[in-house]
């Protein structure tokens, strides 16, 4: 089974699930600070876990919700059943399903699914990144000065990440938080975005977006310098053009 067609659909079945339960009543829980988890969440994750056995029964998965399922052979799922959790008990449309596909410790397909949007995210290693079945590019803006940039940051950490933003709006042309971080990765990937940077986040945030960035043209790395490492929790991402300026502008704060 081609494990990209397998998590697209795999997305979208999630995303479904998700749609159906938006306008109903939920149950919201607060995990940690500012950090909340839906009965949708968890239902999310269920399914796809259970199409994953079902599918590919040696693989380990990674999910947000359930933690770590072993597997015997070298493939991993990397689910986030939900990210933007509080946009959607909201029901804020900025949320979305992200799922990787990793063999042998590399991403090599990645989707993210964006249901009320209607668009799904999709890459594969050395194939490329399309939208809704259309490839899509980074964007060629070549200055910070006429960028769009996006973040995000815990509100209860916002004492930390408050002089980074401020420094970047006073030199970039917006900066936008829209609360999910997998989307806003997807969103660079399609030139929307033109450079991403957080902290603190999770492989599940970051692993099926960064390939997106990377298939398009762009550029993902670790704050500070360095290859991205999923596990370590930051990232800075761009179109490539704009990586050198947000490096530094990120090192002056």
């Amino acid at each position: 089974m081609d494990p990209l067609a397998f998590i697209i659909a795999l997305a979208r079945e999630a995303g479904a699930l998700l749609c159906e339960r938006l306008d109903g009543p939920r149950e919201v829980a607060e995990k940690h600070p500012h950090d909340l988890v839906t009965d949708a969440d968890r239902a999310s994750e269920a399914l796809i876990v259970e199409r994953i056995r079902a599918a590919f029964p040696n693989a380990a998965i990674l999910g947000e919700e359930s933690g770590a399922h072993g597997g015997r052979g070298d493939e991993r799922f990397i689910v986030d059943p939900l990210d933007g959790t509080t946009n959607y008990a909201h029901r804020y449309p900025l949320f979305c399903v992200s799922i990787a596909y990793e063999r042998a410790g590399a991403v090599e397909a990645g989707v993210v699914f964006a249901p009320v949007l209607g668009e799904l995210f999709a890459a594969r290693r050395g194939g490329g990144t399309s939208c809704n079945g259309v490839p899509v590019r980074v964007s060629p803006v070549a200055a910070v000065s006429d960028a769009m940039v996006c973040t995000g940051f815990n509100p209860a950490g916002y004492v930390r990440n408050g002089a980074y933003f401020a420094h970047l709006s006073d030199r970039a042309q917006a900066v936008r938080r829209d609360g999910s971080a997998a989307l806003d990765l997807a969103f660079v990937a399609a030139g929307r975005f033109d450079a991403f940077w957080e902290w603190d986040l999770k492989a599940w945030d970051v692993a099926a977006g960064a390939l997106l960035i990377e298939e398009a043209g762009g550029r993902a790395g670790a704050i500070g310098g360095g290859p991205l490492d999923i596990a370590k929790g930051s990232i800075v991402a761009s179109n490539g053009v704009l990586h050198a300026e947000m490096e530094r502008l990120l090192g002056e704060v």
